[in-house]
């Protein structure tokens, strides 16, 4: 797949890994960063083969957060990097925000490694991944409080809906770093692992999607879950569900799923991505903003 210089995206057998790929300053967030996973979840999304993603770090961190040291200090400047009209602070859009939305958006499920220390976007762009693994060393932290700035990346939404509003005040308001333990005890992470086995214990859960499951199932399954997590009654899932019950009976996936368990063989589902979704969650090179 394609070359960045901030991160490395490889492809293995459908599973994609995106890998932040700045070990010696600990994978700091920085907008090339920013720019470039975007670009690959939006490769991710384009190439059929790309079953599942796993996000990781380079080296013994995931993400220390925003680079400080790249700009002297510049990173939270907003007087010196807009011209304080009200129009140019209202076209100004947080990056880790626009990572987490494009995440967010991604058709293909995605898997977050933490190798070592998340804290800050680190932390925060986890946050719309779909299952969540630690290392025993790792570390996170929503320190934005102890930076003198707020919760970024669209997490003032997601934290809460993840592990409760109660810890999420808790951790937001303390900006204390916690360990991969109390990440997990608190629902923040499925599981911890030896730091040796985190990635293959990722790539397990990858291949149960890529060995057992229609893509496009996987797909409209993932946008259903995160799009009622807004729903005012189970009425709005009642109506989707059964519209894409209807979609995806009629589709060539059902045909085979319902012939490879009555024939006990595995199924070999015919529909992709790129070109079998239904409206609106068909792929688009300029993302998927049916939500927003």
């Amino acid at each position: 797949m394609q070359e960045f210089e901030t991160i490395k995206l490889t492809l293995e057998d459908g599973v994609a890994t995106i890998t932040l790929n700045r070990p010696e300053k600990m994978n700091a967030f920085t907008p090339k960063m920013a720019f470039e996973l975007i670009e690959a979840f939006d490769a991710t999304d384009a190439h059929d083969e790309v079953r599942a993603v796993i996000v990781t770090g380079a080296g013994k961190a995931f993400c220390a957060g925003a680079d400080l040291s790249a700009n002297a200090g510049d990173t939270f400047n907003y007087d010196k990097q807009l011209k304080q009209s009200a129009e140019d602070v209202d076209a100004h859009r947080d990056r880790g925000g626009l990572v987490t939305l494009r995440i967010f958006d991604s058709l293909k499920p995605v898997i977050a490694a933490v190798n070592g220390a998340a804290v800050g976007v680190g932390a925060t762009m986890q946050l719309p991944m779909d299952i969540r693994l630690a290392a025993e060393g790792a570390r996170f932290g929503f320190v934005f409080t102890r930076r003198g700035i707020v919760p970024e990346s669209c997490s003032s939404w997601f934290l809460p809906r993840l592990v409760g509003i109660s810890t999420a005040q808790e951790w937001c308001s303390t900006g204390r770093v916690f360990d991969a333990n109390e990440a997990k005890e608190r629902g923040l992470v499925r599981s911890v692992h030896a730091a040796g086995d985190l990635l293959a214990e990722a790539n397990a859960i990858a291949r149960e999607i890529v060995e057992n499951t229609a893509p496009v199932s996987v797909a409209l399954s993932r946008r259903m879950l995160w799009d009622m997590l807004g729903a005012h009654h189970p009425r709005d899932a009642h109506d989707l569900d059964s519209r894409l019950m209807i979609a995806r009976g009629r589709a060539n996936d059902a045909k085979e799923g319902v012939s490879a368990f009555l024939e006990k063989r595995p199924a070999r589902f015919p529909d992709r991505v790129s070109h079998d979704m239904p409206k609106p969650y068909q792929w688009s090179p300029h993302g998927h903003d049916h939500n927003h």
